[in-house]
């Protein structure tokens, strides 16, 4: 099996490659984010172990250029951070598991293992209702051709109500789904939010894509032209 080591600790980086080698597999190792972007996009890999804090490209840049290029090889990130948030991130630019440094190898190992026998997984379906296209392993959004730039709340929500398609939601359901099940906030935030993506990808395009049900919440729909 061929492994790609996007890592630039050199040391750190040959005694990974010597360990893999022992353990039976192939190895190759790139030293900044940028040349570890030309090696998986121009070979073949089983799985890429890639670390975040990489020069000239981060981790974080390497993993979203290669999905934006439909590349679906394994991904485990590799990285000195160690919180919820970093790897929250990983996963959703499209990361298939996540191991903070120091850790055990043995641990990577089976993690390698797993990912291997799971193989790179099909390419993610793109939801969509009319003209409105949302790609969740890209992380993109269009308007027929035009590209809708959003935050990543915004993103989360468009996803939700896509995934929901026809279906009224309250904003309790919004909540527990989009920002966390143990929210305690102002329940409007979900008006507010829903304001901002009525302002991007309606507003322009005369389109009314998410209606209000009143006495329940939104639902969103094919799209109709004011």
């Amino acid at each position: 099996m061929r492994l790609l080591i996007v890592e630039d600790e050199r040391e750190f980086a040959e005694t990974l490659r010597r360990g893999l080698v022992a353990e039976g597999f192939t190895a190759d190792v790139a030293p900044t984010g940028r040349e570890g972007l030309w090696r998986a996009l121009e070979h073949e890999y089983d799985v890429i172990v890639l670390d975040i804090m990489l020069p000239e490209l981060s981790g974080y840049e390497v993993l979203k250029r290669l999905r934006a290029a439909e590349n679906w090889t394994p991904v485990l990130m590799l990285t000195a951070k160690d919180g919820e948030y970093d790897e929250a991130d990983a996963f959703d630019l499209g990361a298939d598991d996540y191991l903070s440094k120091p850790f055990s190898f043995v641990v990577l190992i089976a993690r390698l293992r797993a990912l291997l026998r799971r193989g790179a997984p099909a390419r993610p379906a793109v939801l969509e209702a009319g003209d409105l296209r949302l790609d969740p392993s890209a992380r993109t959004v269009h308007r027929g051709q035009q590209r809708i730039e959003l935050t990543a709340r915004e993103f989360g929500l468009l996803e939700f109500l896509l995934r929901r398609a026809g279906t009224a939601l309250t904003k309790n359901e919004i909540l527990g789904h989009v920002w966390d099940a143990h929210y305690d906030g102002d329940e409007n935030v979900v008006e507010v939010y829903i304001g901002y993506l009525r302002r991007k990808i309606d507003a322009p395009f005369g389109t009314r894509t998410i209606e209000t049900v009143r006495g329940v919440g939104y639902r969103l729909v094919d799209v109709t032209r004011s």
